[in-house]
């Protein structure tokens, strides 16, 4: 493999302020762009301001710095998408066909598109969705990320371009917090339950939804990337599963580590976005193409998230700490 390097779209998110650390690893600091439409707070990493609708922009960062590989991770999730729906058009469907046009007229050899569970609608199979069971999505969010599957998978048999994609469940993480999402209550819950013990849900007790962990989450990107182009044989978005909970498993397996965590469910407009969602995904086709397998389940997700979260806490805490300590000594 010859040097590559890697410009990463919406870096400040959830998923890209995890992602973009482990491709520095792989891939070394010079190698790897990260870019969003404000700069990170706290990063050392090549950093390029940019907003992936300014397409003059984005052709300018991929050719001025030979780039091989894109990966967009800019969008605007389910629950925003709802409030600012040409928004969410604008930036998870013309922002992306930017990207496609940038790469396809520099030579860009291998593109990341981050697809979504939302793709599937209230008359999809609820349970084990097959890969290519019905696509009618009822959100902006949906909609956007299955009109973009369909772009990859035309400019892959139009262009040859080589574009891989995976539809995310909901992904929890302690490194980040969410920002705008259905499955947001996941990784909320845990920072309540550690700080409050207690925490109010915005979908119902038995809201059963397919979720992955992060490490998960970046395993099987960084999989898909890596796989020989040959075994890539589904050129819309692989089908991707980690493990399917409702709130109310999430909270018992909680209360095993805080017993003193209570829960309350306070549905809000979230829960019609959950109740069009399925409840769990069959992804033998990844299983077989590229030998994904998953490493976390519910148990080994929910002790890894305590851990932590706790640890980087007690952190925070102890810096805080030393901080007042020394404001006080200043005065």
């Amino acid at each position: 493999m010859g040097k590559e390097t890697i410009l990463l779209c919406g870096a400040n998110g959830q998923l890209g302020t995890v992602l973009s650390q482990v491709l520095v690893d792989k891939y070394g600091k010079e190698n790897v762009i990260i870019s969003d439409i404000r700069a990170p707070e706290d990063s050392n990493l090549r950093f390029e301001l940019l907003d992936i609708l300014n397409k003059s922009a984005l052709e300018e960062i991929i050719k001025k710095n030979s780039v091989t590989q894109v990966y967009n991770l800019a969008a605007i999730l389910s629950a925003s998408g709802e409030s600012k729906p040409m928004l969410s058009w604008e930036v998870n469907v013309k922002g992306y066909l930017n990207i496609l046009e940038a790469c396809r007229i520099n030579d860009v050899s291998k593109i990341f598109y981050p697809s979504s569970i939302a793709v599937f609608g209230s008359d999809a199979q609820k349970q084990f969705v097959p890969q290519h069971g019905p696509l009618n999505p009822e959100t902006v969010y949906g909609i956007g990320k299955l009109a973009g599957e369909q772009w990859s998978n035309y400019y892959h048999m139009k262009h040859g371009m080589d574009i891989r994609s995976i539809r995310y469940p909901g992904v929890i993480g302690y490194e980040s917090m969410p920002g705008g999402g259905t499955t947001d209550y996941a990784v909320e819950i845990f920072h309540e339950a550690i700080e409050k013990q207690h925490y109010s849900c915005f979908l119902k007790k038995d809201t059963q939804l397919p979720m992955i962990y992060m490490r998960d989450c970046i395993n099987a990107t960084l999989q898909i990337m890596d796989a020989p182009k040959e075994k890539i044989k589904v050129r819309t978005s692989y089908n991707l599963a980690g493990m399917s909970f409702s709130p109310e498993m999430i909270a018992a397996e909680i209360k095993k580590h805080i017993p003193a965590f209570k829960m309350e469910y306070n549905p809000d407009f979230r829960q019609q976005i959950a109740d069009s969602w399925v409840d769990s995904i069959d992804d033998h086709f990844a299983q077989q193409d590229w030998a994904w397998k998953p490493a976390f389940d519910l148990q080994a997700m929910v002790t890894d998230m305590i851990k932590n979260l706790s640890e980087i806490k007690m952190s925070d805490l102890k810096k805080n700490k030393v901080e007042t300590l020394k404001t006080e000594t200043n005065v």
